[in-house]
């Protein structure tokens, strides 16, 4: 991210700003650097058009954040197969924690994982020479 900042101040329907503040709580990140990497693919110049990924956050106000869950329940997180969360899980892209036979991760560092993108796997490869 740019050094340089800008203040920006915007004006949002109440329901996007309670959602943003949903998914800055659910994924520990800072509104602004949301914000900023929602915006920056889409501000590009010549770029084409470009998915966003999504984290699902809803208005449940039980939602626990420090929740442990087991290989299945981060499938239905992710509205994945378990066997794709298994594979990454295994290649070690995924956080989780292996007992035994059994998986399991912690639902902060799953959305965390989704709201990085390929930032995580960026910071994983070593440089080459």
């Amino acid at each position: 991210m740019p050094t340089s900042r800008t203040p920006l101040f915007v004006r949002l329907p109440r329901h996007q700003a309670a959602a943003l503040d949903r998914l800055a709580d659910a994924t520990g990140r800072h509104k602004q650097h949301l914000v900023s990497e929602l915006l920056a693919d889409r501000l590009t110049s010549g770029a084409g058009p470009v998915s966003v990924g999504r984290v699902e956050v809803t208005n449940t106000p039980d939602v626990r954040t420090d929740e442990v869950l087991t290989l299945e329940e981060a499938a239905a997180l992710l509205k994945v197969p378990a066997d794709a969360v298994r594979s990454r899980a295994e290649e070690g892209d995924l956080p989780g924690r292996r007992f035994g036979k059994e998986w399991r991760f912690a639902r902060m560092a799953v959305l965390r994982w989704l709201a990085d993108g390929d930032t995580q796997k960026r910071r994983r490869t070593p440089p080459t020479e």
